[in-house]
């Protein structure tokens, strides 16, 4: 009966502490749960709640996100970053209006068939938004689990993930499905943390082994380290004669897919040429201080290069370029670096105040 004592625990435990007051949890619509646990995906709670209230204002309900264009879905998801996860959220969208009519799917497996909607967060929403017997293993859960039952290696092994579901599902009661799966991510979250784990005020602590062994921070195991590549670019901040600057729609797929960004090149020598192949001619430009923008897989160092630019005479596709004033709102989704460039480029059109 050990995972009726542990279900037991936790359930008590979350009676009394669980959040509860969280924007998701007032209404367990499928479609807010299954934003929500997207949003949540590598991203704290804290973060996740401004914009999850935001991008429930502007799209209320699947078919507002499904008939959206893709710019405004990027742009109301620009500082969470991953924005794979955004990209999925609307082809999903479109797909649930077109394939099932507009009726979110009520079953693990069409779930599932969903772009970015693995086995986890598949179990998140039948468990929560449809009160069906599902398990789940987010980052939060993982790090419970192989610290109550002391499973030694990385969760991304396949051996280790094996065990970790295994011990998921058997922990996972026959009722109060949505509670359990919001309370075991709840004490990850709070009490059974990456670091400082509280492990005096957890409900699990009498059967936990990595507390009998005095080395909880100890599970679950890390990711085996390797040099992280680096690569290098200039990102070229063309401005007209006003100010603007020219933005660049990325490709649907890949890095940044469908944001807005500085046009770049690899090298200095190739300002000139890139900006010719934009329709313009650089007629003076000056290189800033070099940054760094680190991903979950590389680190990008690059280098930006603020360029005065006229128009050549030559017929151009414009279609994925726009000049932008940053003294305006921005109503496109832009990546990070980009966002605090532009915010420098503000803050250098401004007049400074006086200092008398």
């Amino acid at each position: 009966m050990v995972s009726a004592t542990f279900s037991e625990q936790l359930l008590c435990w979350f009676d009394q502490h669980g959040r509860k007051d969280l924007p998701w949890q007032q209404n367990k619509d499928p479609y807010r749960v299954w934003v929500s646990e997207i949003m949540l995906q590598q991203t704290q709670v804290s973060t996740v709640i401004p914009y999850f209230q935001r991008f429930m204002a502007r799209f209320p309900n699947i078919s507002s996100l499904a008939t959206a264009p893709l710019d405004d879905v990027l742009q109301q998801w620009t500082g969470l970053g991953y924005y794979a996860r955004a990209r999925n959220l609307h082809r999903s969208a479109q797909l649930v209006c077109t394939e099932h009519s507009g009726v979110f799917p009520d079953t693990q497996e069409q779930l599932m068939a969903l772009p970015g909607i693995g086995r986890s967060t598949a179990g998140a929403i039948c468990a929560i938004a449809l009160d069906k017997r599902a398990a789940i293993l987010d980052g939060n859960v993982k790090r419970v689990l192989a610290r109550y039952h002391g499973i030694d290696g990385w969760p991304g092994q396949t051996s280790v993930a094996r065990q970790l579901w295994e011990w998921a599902e058997q922990h996972t009661p026959a009722q109060h499905f949505g509670d359990y799966t919001q309370a075991i991510m709840d004490l990850g979250a709070t009490l059974c943390t990456r670091s400082k784990p509280s492990c005096g005020q957890c409900p699990l602590s009498g059967g936990c082994k990595a507390l009998a062994e005095g080395t909880p921070t100890r599970y679950p195991g890390k990711k085996p380290r390797r040099q992280q590549p680096v690569r290098q670019c200039l990102f070229l901040l063309i401005q007209n004669p006003a100010g603007d600057v020219l933005l660049q729609q990325r490709p649907a797929s890949g890095l940044w897919g469908g944001l807005w960004v500085f046009p770049q090149c690899d090298h200095k020598d190739e300002i000139e040429q890139t900006c010719s192949s934009l329709g313009y001619r650089a007629t003076d430009w000056k290189l800033l201080p070099g940054r760094r923008h680190s991903f979950s897989h590389y680190h990008l160092d690059y280098q930006p290069a603020l360029i005065t630019v006229r128009p050549q005479q030559q017929v151009m596709d414009t279609s994925a370029l726009v000049w932008y004033n940053p003294q305006s709102t921005l109503a496109v989704g832009t990546a990070q670096p980009v966002r605090q460039l532009l915010q420098e480029l503000l803050e250098r059109q401004q007049p400074k105040q006086s200092t008398r």
